[in-house]
């Protein structure tokens, strides 16, 4: 049986890397991801916001240039941990 390739083989690195976060649609969620893509991939940043069906929640994306998988699972991980993210894809 084939092993799935992991993420950090299909990735080379600096690249283009996109968060999708979906939480409760507060005003501060943006601003909540923002704060947190910022300490560890510095820079400016445009995030995307789309509301849910019924507008209980807000999907927010955003692009960063990633420069190592140790990043991108830090601000998986961390994202993740903001009390009103649910889902970060």
């Amino acid at each position: 049986m084939q092993e799935q390739p992991k993420l950090k083989d299909l990735l080379e690195f600096p690249c283009k890397f996109t968060y999708k976060v979906m939480g409760y649609a507060k005003p501060e969620l943006p601003e909540r991801v923002l704060e947190v893509i910022q300490r560890h991939a510095p820079g400016d940043y445009t995030p995307t916001i789309k509301p849910s069906g019924k507008g209980t929640y807000n999907s927010v994306s955003v692009s960063i240039t990633a420069t190592s998988i140790e990043q991108v699972e830090t601000l998986y991980k961390e994202l993740g941990e903001i009390d009103i993210v649910r889902m970060v894809l």
